[in-house]
């Protein structure tokens, strides 16, 4: 992919992630495809939405109110096996959902960071996290191919549908191998392919901001893994998610070549 396309694919993203964010701030709605599950300022389908991710009740109960913004394809927490004391990053961090139920398993003595390149949204999960009184967690601005941390300072990467956004993939990667410490785990859930997308899909930067162009093969991303370091690969698609991602873009068909899964890695050299 050339530079002024991936350029493109990036700004398309930002647009759409920004608009996600001041939409649920002014009580709106952006729109069916503007993000991943059509994201709404009703609380009651976010709350729906959640639930059929994976999430629990107490889950929602336990955040800010507006954190949950419906955004997502997964539960990553259910397979980060966090620890007290733990640092967490979390790559696509949005209104701050995952960042603040990952706080409540890493505990006062843990460190949550999340970061994303939307500045509206960074400034939505930094009220949110005030509101709550989320001392360990801190929002970052940057992009996840060039993350704003520290190398090997971090012990669990989660992510929840963002990566399959980013147009250089393999860079996102490299960087997760980088700042996590050895031993460190990747828990992630995203959207993949099952199948090659055909051009219709492919090039439609609609369906890209909505998470289903820019999935990449299941065999595409265990080789970009493996040749970053990474070990005990286990990519896990999940052929329920078919059912709401034929809700992400009706008509179009997405539904017969993507679907979500689970991705967990780990950098070697822990005890």
């Amino acid at each position: 992919m050339d530079h002024k396309h991936a350029d493109d694919i990036r700004q398309n993203v930002r647009a759409s992630y920004s608009q996600v964010a001041e939409a649920s701030d002014s009580g709106g709605c952006c729109g069916e495809t503007s993000s991943c599950c059509g994201v709404s300022s009703d609380d009651a389908i976010n709350t729906l939405v959640s639930t059929r991710l994976g999430y629990s009740a107490d889950d929602l109960a336990a955040v800010p109110k507006g954190a949950d913004m419906g955004l997502g394809c997964g539960n990553p927490r259910a397979i980060a096996g966090i620890k007290t004391g733990e640092t967490i990053l979390d790559l696509g961090s949005g209104g701050g959902f995952d960042c603040f139920l990952a706080a409540s398993e890493t505990g006062e003595q843990g460190h949550v960071i999340g970061v994303d390149m939307t500045p509206a949204m960074i400034s939505k999960a930094r009220d949110n996290a005030s509101r709550g009184q989320y001392h360990q967690v801190e929002f970052r601005l940057g992009e996840i191919e060039n993350l704003p941390v520290a190398d090997a300072s971090v012990d669990v990467i989660i992510s929840n549908c963002v990566i399959n956004l980013s147009p250089n993939k393999a860079r996102v990667f490299a960087e997760t191998f980088r700042v996590l410490k050895a031993g460190g785990r990747l828990a992630i859930s995203d959207v993949v392919a099952g199948a090659e997308l055909p051009d219709k899909i492919r090039d439609d930067l609609q369906l890209y901001s909505g998470c289903m162009a820019g999935a990449s093969l299941i065999s595409e991303l265990e080789t970009i893994l493996a040749e970053c370091g990474f070990s005990e690969i286990k990519i896990s698609p999940q052929d329920e998610s078919r059912e709401f991602i034929k809700d992400w873009a009706p008509g179009r068909g997405a539904e017969d070549y993507v679907l979500s899964a689970s991705i967990e890695a780990v950098k070697p050299g822990g005890c």
